[in-house]
């Protein structure tokens, strides 16, 4: 559905920075909705090259290769506005948010999984809005990952409760087979020089065994926090 279904536009996503559409897709007798990010509604940064989109796709390429499914399904197609990302809609309580749904416990895993990833990739802007549970299957995904796949350490994030635990043996399998199966599907949304940073950073986590600590100086939290 995503990749071939028919998109209408319903209407721009509230809150958001660039453009942002909340779309209708039609396949067949098969109906949903989709977040759709065309690159044409983009506003340039400094920092990083247009073409957000390709990343918001590579965070669910990414997340696959892990195994995580932390992302929902998100593919780079045309669209009523160009090309741009669609991603699956992920229907949730939005007064639910990180700083809300980590005070279950239960939620802890998939956060320290969530720690891990936004470490590989770099993620610049993990706010506690971009992590929603759904009501149909009780996981928690995270949204919004355009900011992502810097060659450079920028990683600014809400999720630092885990900081200095040791990860999970299960993860760190993951994360030690990660650069066995790279890029996969990466090769078309990433260059040579962020696919060799999701490496070493993949590396990094696994050789230090536990989750970053929080910069004292405060750099490493997206603004605004929600």
């Amino acid at each position: 559905m995503l990749r071939e279904g028919e998109l209408e536009i319903k209407g721009r996503m509230p809150w958001s920075s660039n453009g942002t559409y909340l779309v209708g897709v039609t396949c067949g007798a098969d109906t949903g909705f989709a977040v759709y990010k065309p690159g044409r509604g983009e506003r340039p940064l400094w920092d990083f090259p247009r073409g957000l989109y390709r990343r918001e796709a590579a965070a669910w390429v990414l997340s696959e290769l892990l195994g995580w499914g932390l992302v929902p399904e998100t593919v780079v197609r045309d669209g009523p506005l160009g090309e741009g990302s669609v991603q699956r809609f992920v229907e949730a309580d939005f007064e639910q948010h990180y700083f809300t749904l980590v005070e279950d416990e239960s939620t802890h895993d998939t956060f320290r999984a969530m720690a891990a990833f936004d470490i590989v990739a770099n993620n610049t802007d993990r706010k506690s809005g971009h992590c929603l549970r759904s009501p149909a299957d009780g996981r928690i995904y995270g949204i919004d990952n355009g900011l992502c796949f810097h060659p450079d350490p920028k990683v600014r994030t809400v999720i630092w409760e885990f900081g200095g635990e040791p990860i999970a043996p299960a993860l760190l399998e993951d994360l030690r087979r990660l650069p066995s199966v790279l890029p996969g599907d990466l090769t078309p949304l990433l260059d040579q020089e962020e696919l060799d940073g999701v490496a070493a950073r993949a590396e990094r986590l696994v050789r230090h065994g536990e989750l970053p600590e929080a910069d004292p100086s405060g750099r490493c939290y997206p603004w605004p926090l929600v």
